[in-house]
């Protein structure tokens, strides 16, 4: 379909980023691992026409949640409750369009994650066996796997967890870790004792995993890699359930007092945060429409490769497991890491900047542009000031903030703030049509496929073409000798100011917003993607038509200000 036609059939589109850890405000490699991609995606399926639902929560439950309430000296549930809050406006200035941003922790949560066990043990899939577990003798507990901490046995990583090493992705067993600890205490007082928990049967389930993953030859590299390399070594049985007190509950005989592994009830969560949503208005919101298969839903979800292994292998595995017609996935989107100075962005190690003080220092849309021309899709990309202040300056402000500084104070300046009226158009807005043209059909392709690195190219096209149809066709020249067709030139360039805030919208809500108040329009809602032609929409405000006197939309980073944060923040250019 031409780009600007608009959607003929509108689909509905499901829309679900990792679900952020409770345990303090994450980092900039977390928001572009996930949230913010996923964002720029609903944002622009809506915009062309589509019905989107984007979905995202907490995640709550397991070993950070507990240990972080114990380091504030809090009750567990007070701690979620204050950090979802904190979560939840930071990710608000950021402008993310959630349709719902709900929490692990609630009854719906709950419900749904033990219907899925129930089911998953009525279908055999689930049995449960006495294991040997560690013991802390000096904190009195068991320590469930995220509890222990130790030297990785395959790559030396020195803070690698029970469960699995954060550095080189590979699944442990605590008893594999060498010079384990407690993570509660630092105790090396541990004991191997025995303890009654469920376990996933995912080797029966793995061919109808393989089988299903089979048909999604058209995911990024980076996730069928790490899908397949997971099957290739075959599936082992995988334990769901935990000796903590903070979690779904276990509601079988036997298994009093344990709770759900975090891992199994957390990607649950996407469903039950969308009951939460329509609980919130049942008469108006059907969220198993959504979830069951049939309901020709397009389901999306973003996240970063750690993540993958379970989404690719242990939640499809409780759907299929489940065999109840609920919807699975049908395309993810996986993201390498963003690193800080080549060194990892961590929360534990606070190491990197954060997404709060990051608001800090600049608002929303210069962290989400940067993120999203960086966005580590192929391959890590490298977090560092000198970068991040370089492409600011050349990208937001000197491209797009001087054309519309530039387009607009010329013309006030020269004839008035309105849309001028007279004159001929040239050669040179036909080479702006046909070119932005491609620029912008371009550009929607590659939105749709999510490949955002390749969009924004073609979004900063977009924005030089106003600067490159300024350079050729030269009103502050042609004025002198020929006002009406000048005006003509004007009166296209105010107009492609509106195009570049419909383009844009998607990734620099803000700044577009404000190119639709500087031109006296109304900048409540998302615009809609072009209707019309290209040379229709450049025709779109009329001669007369009122502006307001134009404001920087970007300030430029200088250098004593990079010197400043590299100070602040860490990172040796």
């Amino acid at each position: 379909d031409n780009y600007y036609e608009g959607q003929t059939n509108m689909a509905k589109i499901l829309v679900t980023s990792a679900l952020p850890y409770i345990n303090g405000v994450k980092h900039l490699g977390n928001l572009v691992g996930s949230m913010l991609p996923a964002d720029v995606y609903a944002r622009f399926m809506r915009q062309t026409g589509n019905e989107v639902l984007y979905i995202c929560a907490t995640d709550e439950h397991g070993t950070p949640a507990e240990l972080g309430a114990l380091e504030e000296n809090k009750p567990v549930e007070q701690f979620c409750a204050e950090k979802h809050e904190l979560q939840k406006g930071i990710y608000e200035e950021y402008k993310m369009s959630f349709d719902y941003f709900g929490r692990t922790s609630s009854v719906q949560n709950t419900e749904l994650t033990q219907y899925f066990a129930k089911k998953l043990l009525d279908n055999g899939h689930i049995e449960t066996r006495e294991i040997k577990q560690v013991y802390s003798v000096d904190d009195g507990r068991f320590l469930p796997d995220r509890y222990v901490t130790g030297t990785c046995p395959y790559c030396g990583y020195e803070s690698a967890r029970g469960d699995q090493c954060e550095q080189c992705t590979k699944l442990l067993d605590p008893a594999e870790l060498i010079n384990p600890r407690s993570s509660v205490s630092g105790s090396t007082n541990l004991e191997i004792r025995e303890s009654n928990h469920l376990f996933l049967k995912l080797p029966e389930l793995e061919e109808t995993v393989k089988t299903w993953l089979d048909t999604k030859y058209d995911w990024p590299g980076v996730v069928t890699g790490i899908a397949n390399k997971w099957l290739k070594e075959g599936l082992k049985e995988r334990c769901i359930t935990r000796d903590l007190k903070w979690g779904v509950p276990v509601p079988f005989e036997g298994l009093e007092g344990k709770v759900f592994y975090v891992w199994f009830d957390a990607p649950i969560g996407y469903i039950s945060a969308t009951k939460e949503w329509a609980d919130e208005a049942p008469e108006s919101r059907d969220w198993k429409s959504w979830w069951t298969e049939g309901n020709d839903v397009k389901y999306v979800q973003f996240m970063a490769k750690d993540n993958i292994p379970f989404h690719t292998i242990m939640f499809p595995a409780t759907i299929l497991g489940a065999n109840d017609g609920w919807k699975n996935v049908d395309y993810i989107k996986g993201f390498n890491w963003l690193t800080f100075y080549g060194g990892k962005f961590s929360t534990s190690q606070k190491r990197g900047v954060f997404t709060d003080q990051a608001l800090k220092e600049f608002s929303a849309d210069y962290w989400r542009y940067w993120l999203m021309a960086n966005a580590p899709e192929t391959n890590d990309s490298s977090f560092t000031f000198s970068g991040f202040a370089a492409m600011i300056n050349k990208d937001l402000n000197g491209i797009l903030g001087n054309y519309v500084n530039r387009v607009l104070k010329m013309t006030e300046s020269k004839i008035g703030a309105f849309v001028p009226e007279g004159g001929e158009e040239g050669e040179a807005e036909k080479a702006l049509y046909a070119n932005l043209e491609t620029y912008l059909a371009n550009y929607k392709k590659y939105m749709e496929e999510m490949e955002f690195r390749k969009a924004m190219n073609e979004l900063r096209a977009i924005w030089v073409e106003g600067n490159n149809f300024l350079t050729v066709a030269e009103p502050w020249s042609v004025i002198k000798t020929d006002v009406a067709r000048a005006s003509a030139i004007l009166r296209v360039a105010i107009n492609l100011i509106r195009v570049l805030a419909i383009a844009s919208w998607s990734i620099i809500p803000d700044a577009s917003a404000k190119m639709f108040e500087l031109l006296n329009l109304d900048a409540s809602e998302q615009p809609k993607w072009f209707e019309k032609s290209i040379v229709e929409e450049l025709k779109t405000l009329k001669a007369g038509h009122k502006f307001n006197s134009p404001e920087l939309l970007f300030e430029k980073i200088e250098q004593d200000r990079i010197d400043t944060l590299i100070q602040t923040y860490g990172g040796e250019e």
